[in-house]
């Protein structure tokens, strides 16, 4: 079995729970998770990521010490994805960008249908940065908190439907991304909807997706380069307890 520890970002318990990931056990998957001690209690912004970004990382180097073979961000932000890269040996995966970049090998134009216009800015930027920003169409939202996303399930597959719909039509999408990680479970149902239209497009699931690739990673050896995600230089830091291990600091 390959562990893969799952980060769910916020402090929120309940929002995410290892009963919404057991069916991927069946590819060889032992799941951990954790929350958040100290962040928001859902990302919808720059400024909540930035809050989830220290205790984030910090997870993420308890989740190595643990014995993870890969860790996974519950987020499409990705918030500390790149930092905790950097402390850590094993593979860490932000949903984004495994979803972008699979999303550019399945189709030529990708529609991202998300939460709230607040995220917008953050998954173009992100887009930007993964290299496939002008493969975007507009990105899609509607309108629900992430808060709210379970409270009516049925409400959340309908809009999620009806803005997918809009995307492969009215933008030319051949691919659609979940921009919100608290979508899982409603890829098939978005499927059929396309389906019974004639729009026969991929949607990415994130979550899954992620996990089963980090998984994958951790199978055959690959981990995040430590050229490009070197390990920090030793130097005083203070307001936070983040537990380095040794190999966690350059010099």
């Amino acid at each position: 079995m390959t562990i893969v520890h799952l980060v769910t970002p916020i402090i929120t318990p309940g929002l995410r729970c290892l009963d919404d990931v057991k069916p991927l056990e069946e590819y060889g998957i032992e799941i951990r998770q954790s929350i958040l001690d100290a962040g928001p209690a859902s990302i919808e912004c720059e400024f909540d990521e930035a809050l989830a970004v220290p205790d984030t990382i910090k997870q993420c180097v308890l989740a190595e010490r643990d014995g993870a073979d890969a860790i996974v961000i519950d987020c499409m932000g990705d918030p500390g994805v790149r930092p905790a890269r950097e402390v850590v040996k094993i593979p860490v995966l932000g949903p984004m960008e495994t979803s972008m970049h699979t999303a550019a090998m399945l189709g030529t134009k990708i529609s991202i249908v998300t939460v709230a216009e607040s995220v917008v800015p953050m998954l173009e930027n992100l887009g930007r940065l993964y290299g496939v920003k002008d493969r975007m169409t507009p990105i899609r939202v509607i309108d629900l908190p992430v808060l709210e996303l379970d409270k009516d399930i049925e409400r959340t597959k309908a809009l999620l439907s009806e803005a997918s719909e809009a995307a492969v039509k009215d933008d030319g999408a051949d691919v659609i991304i979940f921009g919100c990680t608290g979508f899982l479970g409603c890829a098939e149902s978005i499927k059929a909807h396309l389906a019974s239209r004639n729009l026969n497009v991929p949607v990415i699931d994130p979550v899954p997706l992620t996990m089963i690739t980090a998984a994958s990673l951790a199978r055959m050896g690959l981990t995040n380069s430590k050229k490009a995600y070197a390990p920090p230089r030793r130097k005083e830091i203070k307001g936070f307890n983040i537990p380095l291990a040794p190999h966690a600091i350059a010099g």
